[in-house]
């Protein structure tokens, strides 16, 4: 758990909230416009949240000013808590959620009443002066509707022509005002306007507008939470601790907490901050963070980490790291910014998005100019209505959410699994993985083997003789297996022997001296190598391997004294867990430095057929690229120093979060707890956030892409029907509505079923 704030790479990043965002085009050119500012080195926005995370040194101001340059407004979330920006979010939603429903109440107050009547045979043209009159007072009032219901459309639109460029708004209001454009020229000229195209549609824009209002208000509602992640893991944070000041223990606010304060924790309350134990013992339940569910016992110099919960006894702990430096802090910092990137998939929506209006206009125009030219009478009429419907069904509100919305929900569910994942790219390429490669120690076993056996060649010697001199060699070496015989000895209260020229060779064991006695201790190639006679050891040795036993041979003066036998135990559910990977049909192939048999017999216990056995370090990130080159998208797993070269040249690296530093560092998914049915877990997410992804995009494309050429008339030359705009303005407000509900069924998704 130590390692985890350290998956977090040091990144100068920024958060911006922005205002007046209304659509997938919009996201290309805040982008675009964050990344032309001197000093960025990337701008990642989230629609969905309506924030923008900038990586580089730069100054806030420039940022807010160079989005405001383009007709957005943005303030910086630099100097407000999580807890604080979700409370403001909420608020603020609740707010825009309110103001939408009651413009749409205005809107559909005129709209509903005007389509019932033009339902129920109403004449909805000008042919007297009365109805002139009449179409004049409705005229008047749909303007005013469009004022207090749909203003924020028409201002959008406007910020976006200023600055050259069209979006969502630009399309409605485009459609909406050429609707009521055209019906107030038939009510003051309708002389100049063939008599069969004297027909007002001040009920398509008022219906219009009020049914997009709508589907924004409930787009909000529904949107709000795919936060449910970020909101659990902000109320993991205790807002007070407990800390001992001048003899006293004093409540005093979280922010106060000051590094190495001693603070108590009493049964049941929250850890408060990151920190070592340095009196008491207890059990502390830390699955709302690994998704681990039995407790975790702690005792004196034992960590805890902040957001966890104390369940038996009463603790003092030394504070470590407080503030935005706990773990817990780290991971929300880590699960916001993958939810705010974009995977390759999310990154093709935003680049057709950024052509899409633009298109959109161009076929609005040509589908005009068709039927004005080629259509039946009253061909001007036609034109109105089949321009506006392909204006309004084209909003692009639901490409620019497909994606995203997603990936929030994906990646807050895996980090509720216990799977922190970096980026979008990461949760994309994961989903694709068919080979998965596993280092043994550590990560397939639990990486705390023992020593088993002691088998004496030269009986001038003692076992404690023996245990003393390979415990001495050991003492320097921080390999897992060096440790078990380090912490045999210290078992039998062996101290360690001075040692002298000593020298670690890779991928074979250790070489040192001992007063005048020269040591050899590692595998049997370092024996053949140096001319060790071994006889019958081998056999013995072949016999321990076969067990799932590692045997280390000790040479002194270049004679074979013992042979030491080390068992690192599988863990529990390793076995579970690597089945439940080789069914979604994932190649698994198991990596290790130690010798063949022992290699092999572990695999056979665990069913895995395919192993790579006595790999020297530098060449497991050798064994990646060879599993690639065979076509294989390669995910790799482990947890040592030795591990990072292969982890960054994997197509995915997961590293388990009990591990190194280093490797966590190289890896684009972290395991929070040793199990490898994260592993698994994080595939499944995986898998099911892409599968979300592209059944929104299509979603979305049948609501965008394809309804344009019937919103156009292709359906008339055929069937005689004109697609209605009133209908395309409900089929783009519900479009939206459809994608985030769809997003939000992955909250109820659960890895271990699938």
């Amino acid at each position: 758990m130590n390692s985890i704030e350290s998956s977090i790479k040091d990144t100068k990043a920024q958060e911006l909230i922005i205002d007046g965002a209304g659509c997938a085009s919009c996201v290309g050119k805040i982008e675009t416009a964050l990344k032309n500012v001197t000093g960025v080195e990337n701008a990642q926005m989230n629609f969905a949240l309506r924030t923008v995370v900038v990586d580089g040194e730069v100054d806030s101001e420039d940022l807010v000013q160079a989005i405001e340059s383009i007709g957005y407004n943005a303030r910086s979330a630099e100097d407000t808590s999580d807890d604080e920006l979700l409370d403001e979010k909420e608020i603020a939603d609740q707010k825009y959620y309110t103001s939408l429903m009651r413009q749409m109440w205005i809107a559909l107050g005129l709209g509903v009443p005007l389509m019932i009547y033009s339902i129920a045979g109403g004449p909805m043209t000008v042919e007297t002066t009365l109805e002139r009159g009449i179409w004049l007072f409705i005229g008047i009032l749909c303007a005013a509707i469009m004022y207090f219901a749909g203003k924020h459309f028409y201002v959008g639109a406007w910020k976006s022509f200023v600055n050259h460029s069209a979006n969502m708004d630009t399309l409605i209001a485009l459609g909406t005002g050429t609707a009521w454009i055209y019906s107030m020229v038939v009510v003051f000229f309708p002389m100049a306007v063939p008599e069969m195209a004297r027909h007002v549609y001040f009920e398509a824009t008022a219906m219009i507008i009020g049914l997009i209002d709508l589907g924004l208000a409930l787009e909000v509602k529904a949107r709000g939470r795919t936060s449910e992640a970020i909101k659990r893991l902000i109320g993991l944070q205790a807002k007070t601790a407990r800390v001992v000041r001048d003899k006293k223990e004093v409540d005093i606010a979280i922010e106060q907490v000051l590094l190495n304060d001693i603070v108590r924790v009493r049964p049941g309350e929250k850890i408060p901050v990151d920190g070592l134990v340095i009196e008491g013992h207890t059990s502390i339940d830390e699955s709302m963070l690994t998704g681990e569910p039995m407790p975790v016992a702690k005792e004196e110099e034992d960590e805890v980490v902040a957001g966890t919960l104390n369940k038996t006894g009463s603790i003092l702990f030394k504070a470590t790291r407080v503030g935005k430096d706990t773990a817990l802090a780290q991971i929300i910092n880590m699960v916001k910014r993958a939810q705010n990137s974009k995977p390759p998939i999310g990154r093709l929506a935003d680049a057709i998005s950024a052509y899409f209006v633009p298109v959109v206009m161009i076929i609005s125009i040509i589908s005009a100019l068709v039927w004005l030219n080629f259509g039946p009478d009253p061909a001007l009429a036609f034109a109105v209505v089949s321009a506006t419907t392909v204006l309004i069904i084209a909003c692009p509100c639901a490409l620019g959410l497909a994606t995203p919305m997603s990936v929030m929900v994906g990646v807050g569910k895996a980090a509720e699994a216990g799977v922190l994942i970096r980026n979008g790219e990461a949760l994309q390429t994961a989903s694709k993985i068919t080979a998965m490669i596993l280092d043994k120690t550590g990560t397939i076993t639990e990486g705390s083997p023992t020593v088993t056996d002691i088998l004496v060649a030269d009986k001038s010697y003692t076992e404690k003789y023996i245990l003393t001199i390979a415990s001495s060699i050991e003492s320097r070496s921080e390999h897992p297996l060096a440790q078990a015989i380090v912490d045999s000895a210290i078992a039998q209260e062996i101290d360690p022997e001075d040692i002298s020229d000593f020298q670690a060779i890779a991928g074979h064991g250790i070489e040192a001296k001992l007063e005048d006695h020269h040591l050899l201790f590692g595998n049997q190639k370092l024996m053949f190598k140096k001319g060790v006679f071994l006889g019958e050891f081998v056999s013995k040795a072949q016999k321990l391997a076969d067990e799932a036993k590692t045997p280390m041979y000790l040479a002194i003066d270049n004679k074979l004294a013992a042979i030491i036998a080390v068992s690192d135990p599988i863990k529990e559910d390793s076995i579970e867990a690597i089945k439940r990977l080789q069914n979604s049909g994932i190649r698994v192939v198991m990596l290790t430095g130690d010798n063949r048999a022992t290699a092999n017999a572990v695999a056979k216990k665990v069913g895995i057929k395919e192993v790579f056995a006595e790999v020297l370090p530098e060449d497991k990130s050798n064994k990646v690229a060879e599993l690639q080159a065979q076509n294989e998208i390669v995910g790799m797993t482990g947890d040592g120093i030795n591990d990072a070269p292969a982890l960054a040249l994997a197509n995915v690296g997961f590293a388990i979060g009990t591990g190194t530093d280093v490797a966590i560092e190289s890896a684009d998914i972290t395991l929070m707890r040793g199990s490898l049915h994260g592993l698994a877990d994080a595939i499944a997410v995986s898998k099911a956030t892409l599968r979300n992804i592209k059944q929104n995009l299509f979603g979305a494309f049948i609501y965008n892409v394809a309804g344009v050429p019937f919103a156009a008339g292709l359906l008339y030359p055929f069937f005689g029907l004109l697609l209605n705009p009133v209908i395309a303005g409900a089929a783009m407000a519900f479009s939206s509505l459809t994608v985030v509900s769809n997003a939000n069924r992955l909250r109820l998704f659960k890895p271990q079923e699938h």
